[in-house]
């Protein structure tokens, strides 16, 4: 599943193209409140059936984004599409989306039944289809039995499901979920990441999803779009955006990282060879990075902390480094350690309890399909 973005316009005829093929359209997108750029100048596609996730720190402008696609706010330049349509200056109760709160937003004087059928009896629908519709709900989000019961009588997850269950009944073409899982425990937070996502792939529906939650946003999405200073920096599947960040903003928000200044000093097809004055020289692969890494000069090679290990003299690593460990902390099925290399800070992950000390001399290492340049 593909989405893409960019700053510069489309012909008429691929925009057409482009807007019948995906659910949410945004063409070249701006918010501004006073002097403030919340949004600036965000082109999105968002392909139908799939989960996008809008990713980045409070500020980025991620769930201002979603108010735009819902109609809760309306751009100050640029037009969105939802199903080919434009919808720019539609209000959000004619649009095709529907929206869950990170506070759930249930009716407490009603029921399961009158919560999910709300939105079916305002707009008509006979007594006994919409509690029809709303068992079926029930059944699909596993919650057969509470139709009668009160909001208030239920856990956080099952309130969780309750509101996507209201969103959905609506059938939506897109539903925007924000925050969806921050009102919930860790433990509950987990299974309902995998529930979500299962329901999504049930039900083949346009997702869109904001959080700040960076493992959250790994396990739900087919695509991920990284947000920073109200622009996307980055979007594509989990994986690539995880091993292949474009910038170092990216690198450092998702997930841990180690981040090491280097120059390029020689550059081949079937090798790179890097160097960092106090840390040595290390080996690279090209085809593991972005084509302009021909040229050569200053970037910053990163390497993920699951990708390093300690190492012995004799073992045959491309890439190692001395240091002493200047600490550790057992994590269950993990040890992560911090190893002081000269002035540089090393984070790295070894699986299993750890059999050295504080102060204990180390040598790391990592293979050279395990690092990667950023410009």
């Amino acid at each position: 599943m593909r989405v893409s973005f960019g700053h510069s316009k489309a012909s008429g005829v691929e925009s057409r193209m482009s807007q019948q093929e995906h659910d949410v359209v945004l063409d070249q997108v701006s918010k501004n409140f006073g002097n403030i750029v919340a949004v600036d100048d965000v082109s999105l596609k968002v392909e139908r059936g799939s989960f996008l996730t809008l990713l980045g720190p409070s500020g980025c402008g991620k769930t201002t984004t979603l108010r735009l696609i819902g109609g809760l706010e309306f751009p100050t330049k640029g037009r969105i599409f939802i199903k080919g349509q434009d919808v720019t200056d539609t209000p959000p109760y004619k649009r095709e989306t529907n929206l869950v709160f990170q506070d759930f937003a249930l009716f407490p004087h009603m029921n399961v039944l009158n919560n999910i059928g709300f939105g079916l009896r305002m707009r008509g629908v006979q007594k006994r289809d919409v509690k029809k519709k709303v068992q079926e709900m029930l059944d699909l989000v596993e919650l057969p039995d509470v139709t009668y019961r009160r909001t208030n009588q239920l856990s956080g997850g099952q309130r969780q499901r309750i509101a996507l269950s209201r969103a959905l009944i609506l059938e939506p073409a897109v539903l925007l979920l924000d925050e969806p899982l921050g009102a919930l425990d860790a433990k509950i937070r987990k299974q309902m990441q995998t529930e979500l996502k299962n329901l999504q792939r049930k039900l083949n529906r346009t997702f869109v999803s904001v959080t700040h939650d960076q493992e959250e946003a790994m396990t739900m999405s087919d695509e991920i779009a990284i947000m920073n200073s109200g622009r996307i920096e980055q979007v594509g599947p989990p994986d690539v955006v995880y091993e292949r960040p474009v910038s170092r903003f990216v690198a450092n928000f998702l997930g841990d990282c180690n981040l090491i200044e280097v120059e390029v000093v020689e550059s081949r097809p079937e090798r790179v060879i890097v160097r960092e004055p106090r840390l040595g020289t290390f080996l690279f692969h090209p085809d593991r990075n972005w084509q302009n890494l021909s040229r050569q000069g200053n970037m910053v090679m990163m390497v993920r902390p699951e990708n390093i290990t300690i190492v012995q003299d004799h073992q045959d690593f491309p890439n190692k480094i001395g240091g002493r460990i200047k600490a550790l902390a057992f994590k269950g099925s993990i040890t992560e350690y911090v190893v002081e290399a000269i002035t540089t800070e090393i984070k790295l992950q070894v699986q299993g309890r750890s059999q050295l000390n504080q102060g204990d001399p180390v040598l790391i290492g990592w293979k050279a399909e395990d690092c990667y340049l950023i410009p």
